[in-house]
C-alpha cells in the first residue's frame, strides 16, 4: 500500500468580488457576488515509502493547499486521501505522531526561548523518554552543525541557523511522512547547501517519505528524482525529473571554445546566450546541434565543444508557460 495515496482531491474557495468605489461597496452590502476558485482540482497521485519527491508549480499553484490536505490542517472539498493508511482530515493521533509539516515561512519554536528548551516540550508532547531526547537532538544537531547554538534563544538565531533547529523539532519523534515547504528559502548558499545534504542523508538512511516544495531548482535537483508539476490546482505532469528534460526541452546550448581571440557574428547559427571575444554559447534546436557544430567548425578553428542541456527550471517555466497559453 502506498505511503500517500490521493484520488480527485479538491479544494474549493469562494472569494467575494467587489465592484471599485464607494458604490460598489454600498452594493455588497446588500447582494455579494462570489468567484468560485479550484485551489486543488481533482489531484491524484502515489508516493511509495522512501520517495523523496519535488512538488512544483508558481505561485498559487496549489502546492501548499494539497500539502495542509494531507497534514489534516485543511478539509477537503472533495476526493479521497490517505496518509499511511489514515485520512488526515480525521486528525486521528495515531497519524499525528507519524508525519511532519514545516513550512519555511512559518515558526514552530519559541521565540523567547533557547533552541533546546522549544525542543524539550516537543520531547514531552511526544513522550519521547530523557535519554531518546538527548541521543536523537545529539545526532541532528551535529549532522546540521548546530551544536554550539541549542542554548541560544532562538530569536538570536540566524535563519539558517533556526531552519536547523526547524528542522531538528520536525524530526524529533522520528515521523514516517515529511511534507517541507520551501525550506531552503531565504538562506544563503552555504546554509541551503547544508540543509540539503542534511536532507538527502536523512532520506536514505531512514526511507522517510518526503514532499518538497521549493522555487529553487538546486534543490530539485539535488534531491528529487521524481518531481509532480501542478499549476491552477491541476497535476500536469507526474514522474522522472530527466522525462521533463527529454519530452519538454526542445533546445539545447552548444559552447565552442576557439583558438584565437575576435570579433565574431555567430546570429545566423542560433540564439547567442553567452559570448566572449574567445568562446560563444549558442541555444539551437536539440536537432540542429549535430549541423551546427559541423557549420561552426568548417567556419572557425575550434579547440573546445561542449553541448548542455537547458537550465532545468528554464524547461519548466516555458512548460508552465505553454499550458497557460493553451488554458
Amino acid at each position: 500500500m502506498p505511503a500517500i495515496e490521493t484520488r480527485n482531491l479538491t479544494k474549493t474557495y469562494r472569494a467575494y468580488r467587489k465592484e471599485a468605489g464607494l458604490w460598489g461597496a454600498v452594493k455588497g452590502l446588500v447582494h455579494r457576488e462570489y468567484d468560485e476558485i479550484r485551489a486543488a482540482d481533482g489531484v491524484s497521485f502515489s508516493i511509495e515509502e522512501g520517495e523523496l519527491v519535488g512538488f512544483l508549480g508558481p505561485n498559487g499553484a496549489g502546492k501548499t493547499t494539497v500539502l495542509k490536505m494531507l497534514s489534516g490542517l485543511l478539509n477537503p472539498s472533495g476526493g479521497e486521501a490517505r496518509v499511511l493508511g489514515h485520512v488526515p482530515w480525521e486528525r486521528e493521533d495515531e497519524l499525528k505522531r507519524q508525519f511532519s509539516l514545516l513550512l519555511g515561512q512559518k515558526n514552530s519554536l519559541w521565540w523567547d526561548l533557547p533552541a533546546r528548551e522549544s525542543l524539550e516540550l516537543n520531547r514531552v508532547i511526544y513522550g519521547i523518554t530523557p535519554n531518546d531526547f538527548k541521543q536523537i537532538v545529539g545526532g541532528l544537531s551535529e549532522l546540521l552543525g548546530v551544536t554550539d547554538k541549542l542554548n541560544v534563544m532562538v530569536r538570536e538565531l540566524s535563519l539558517g541557523e533556526r531552519m536547523k533547529m526547524e528542522l531538528i523539532a520536525a524530526l524529533l519523534h522520528a515521523p514516517k511522512v515529511l511534507f517541507l515547504d520551501e525550506p531552503t528559502i531565504g538562506l544563503d548558499v552555504g546554509s541551503a547547501q547544508k540543509v540539503r545534504e542534511f536532507l538527502k542523508h536523512y532520506n536514505a538512511g531512514h526511507r522517510i517519505v518526503t514532499m518538497l516544495t521549493s522555487h529553487y531548482m538546486q534543490d530539485i535537483q539535488e534531491l528529487c528524482h521524481r518531481v509532480i508539476l501542478i499549476d491552477h490546482g491541476r497535476i500536469l505532469f507526474d514522474g522522472p525529473l530527466t522525462t521533463i528534460v527529454d519530452r519538454f526541452s526542445t533546445h539545447k546550448i552548444v559552447a565552442f571554445t576557439f583558438e584565437e581571440a575576435a570579433v565574431r557574428d555567430f546570429t545566423v547559427f542560433g540564439e547567442i546566450t553567452e559570448q566572449t571575444p574567445q568562446t560563444v554559447c549558442l541555444k539551437v534546436p536539440r536537432s540542429s546541434v549535430a549541423e551546427t557544430c559541423r557549420a561552426v567548425l568548417a567556419r572557425e578553428r575550434v579547440t573546445d565543444i561542449t553541448v548542455q542541456e537547458l537550465p532545468i527550471e528554464e524547461v519548466i517555466r516555458r512548460l508552465f508557460q505553454q499550458t497557460a497559453s493553451e488554458r
